[in-house]
């Protein structure tokens, strides 16, 4: 990447033809193409990052193809919801802090609202036999969509992991000690992921005189909430800022405070919530504003979405400008190393608790149909969740029992 930042928050660019090209996009585009990608952005991240591809780099050329695959890497290297910070990045790569204010917003709304759509008939006091037989039915399959993130991060976190034997083992012991925590209890999941990469940061020997700098930013989030609006917006800010290896990573906490802390919700409403973030445009970190409109309506809604996204755009807005520094910064690698082998570990070990929430012995059918699709045939995860709703319509409608 080749931009810094000059004293206003500008991106500076060096002079070039895709410089100047940039230069010229105005925020009304930003706005139309951004928002465009966020109502058609089904698929989560592959599908955003590839829609991002072929706007910017290929049919535009307001960003070269180099430039784009660095935003890939540097988003990647922060929490939070990795696609979302690169639609941020690339705006803010075109027109700066108004830009990624704009992007980032025309790429949130249009799933945000949909989600929010879906939520209020869902959790109506008496929604629809079939809406509650569709939300129990895409739920069932919920916990193999978890596997199946899980295994798509394995690779690249093996990777990162190097050849040696001993980081190996290590990365291995991590990636178990995500999956416990995340089967076991929930509210220690963010604990662990930051143990592992302060471990690793440690035994690595990647700069021993300044490597606990960054212990009071990891710990900073230690600060507990109350009740009532202040815990969604604590709930929300711990999805939003602490998730480390995608949005899937943090459900066996939200789960924890939504239903056993707060009682905002029963088990098998929230797994409906995670299946509702999955089948809307936009990233699984959206689950958390179904929990807030259970919790407090609509405002409780809107204010979990902005706690849940406003650290995206204040990582990128403040570190966008040291990208460069960040990926080459040997501690960084190191805590990433660590954390998120842990975080694979614990959207794997979050398919416990969210099959344990099931209730109905036909959802067990559909959770094994859904093995079948999405790990054996390796089809879409939209697919996977609509066809487990279908099957949750019919289901409601011929079996004694009401689903959920």
């Amino acid at each position: 990447m080749t931009a810094d930042a000059d004293n206003e928050g500008q991106p500076r660019r060096p002079v070039s033809a895709e410089a100047g090209q940039a230069e010229r996009v105005g925020l009304a585009e930003i706005a139309t193409q951004w928002g465009k990608i966020g109502c058609i952005g089904f698929g989560g991240p592959p599908a955003h990052v590839s829609l991002l591809r072929q706007l910017c780099v290929q049919q535009r050329g307001w960003l070269s193809a180099g430039e784009f695959e660095d935003g890939i890497a540097a988003t990647n290297l922060l929490p939070g919801p990795a696609s979302t910070q690169l639609a941020i990045w690339s705006a803010w790569r075109l027109r700066g802090i108004p830009g990624a204010l704009v992007g980032g917003l025309c790429f949130i709304l249009p799933g945000l609202v949909l989600i929010l759509g879906l939520a209020a008939v869902f959790l109506a006091e008496h929604p629809p036999r079939w809406v509650v037989g569709a939300a129990a039915g895409a739920a069932a399959a919920v916990p193999v969509v978890a596997v199946h993130a899980a295994a798509g991060l394995l690779p690249a976190s093996w990777s990162r992991a190097g050849t040696r034997p001993a980081a190996r083992i290590r990365w291995t012991v991590y990636l178990l000690a995500g999956g416990a925590i995340a089967a076991v209890t929930g509210p220690w999941v963010v604990v662990v992921l930051l143990g592992c990469g302060l471990i690793e940061i440690t035994t690595g020997a990647r700069g021993r005189e300044s490597r606990w700098r960054t212990l009071p930013l990891l710990l900073a989030p230690a600060a507990a909430a109350t009740g009532g609006l202040g815990a969604v917006a604590w709930v929300a800010a711990k999805v939003g800022a602490l998730s480390y290896g995608g949005g899937f990573v943090i459900i066996p906490m939200m789960q924890h405070d939504a239903v056993q802390t707060y009682h905002w919700m029963s088990d098998a409403q929230f797994s409906s919530a995670v299946a509702l973030g999955q089948i809307t445009p936009g990233p699984v970190v959206q689950t958390v504003a179904v929990v807030g409109y259970a919790a407090a309506g609509l405002g409780g809604a809107l204010l979990a979405a902005l706690a849940a996204f406003a650290p995206s755009f204040a990582f990128v807005l403040l570190a966008g400008p040291y990208f460069d520094r960040l990926r080459t910064d040997p501690r960084v690698h190191a805590f990433l190393t660590g954390a998120s082998a842990a975080a694979i570990g614990a959207i794997a070990g979050s398919a416990i608790p969210l099959t344990q929430a099931l209730a109905h012995l036909w959802q067990a059918g559909v959770l094994a149909l859904a093995v079948v699709w999405l790990l054996v045939l390796r089809r879409g995860i939209v697919t996977a969740l609509l066809g487990a709703a279908t099957l949750g319509v019919l289901a409601a409608f011929t079996t004694a029992a009401l689903p959920g």
